[in-house]
């Protein structure tokens, strides 16, 4: 049966795990506690070298890197799909994705770190807004980027925007990403998936030791 390590409070490893889930392949969850340095130990070295979750292994294959498993569990496991055959369709998707990575999940490390007050606080709301703008142009009429189904895209982007909503961002300022927010969370595996406040607040306190011990460039990709 299919490996997963990932540690539940860890956003790169909810997408993965979310992905699991909705594509109800079966799977071996073995926890890593980042917190108590799990991933530095000899054992997951040999798995990971770069120390950080999530990974799989499936069939003897290692697969290291979010985005990366998600491909190969979408292209192994052709049930419950999460990429439209549409090619505008894709796009869409496949944007969503790569803004909500590249752009949006790097600003959550300014939302925890930064005092209320602070200009480098403003400076990344300001450029959430812009990325939720553009996500809602995406989303058009539609309840998911890829149309009436889930996608990778509402996947990616869906835990970073409900991520950076409960560190603080008003989404109810554009509505049809509010309401995008509300269906993702209406589904069950999204409900058992996303961190309560209690988690939320372990999750902040690792965040800032891990910024303390590490700098706030070298844990975005960790975490």
């Amino acid at each position: 049966m299919l490996q997963f390590y990932y540690n539940p409070l860890s956003p790169l490893s909810r997408r993965v795990w979310i992905a699991l889930l909705e594509k109800e392949i079966p799977f071996t969850p073995i926890t890593v506690n980042l917190k108590e340095g799990e991933q530095f130990k000899r054992e997951l070295l040999a798995i990971n070298p770069f120390h950080h979750v999530p990974v799989i292994i499936d069939d003897g294959l290692r697969v290291l890197e979010s985005l990366a498993i998600l491909d190969y569990l979408e292209c192994k496991y052709t049930q419950n799909s999460l990429l439209p055959k549409d090619p505008s369709q894709l796009a869409k998707v496949r944007m969503a994705q790569m803004v909500a990575n590249n752009e949006l999940s790097a600003l959550v490390i300014p939302l925890i770190s930064e005092t209320q007050d602070s200009p480098n606080l403003k400076k990344a709301k300001r450029k959430i807004t812009r990325i939720l703008s553009f996500l809602a142009e995406l989303l058009a009429s539609n309840a998911y980027f890829g149309g009436d189904s889930l996608s990778i895209g509402d996947i990616v982007a869906g835990n970073a925007v409900i991520l950076v909503g409960k560190l603080g961002c008003d989404l109810s300022q554009i509505e049809q990403i509010e309401q995008w927010r509300d269906r993702l969370m209406q589904r069950q595996v999204w409900q058992q998936t996303q961190p309560n406040d209690r988690q939320l607040a372990i999750f902040k306190q690792t965040v800032q030791e891990l910024i303390q011990l590490q700098g706030k460039n070298q844990i975005i990709s960790k975490i």
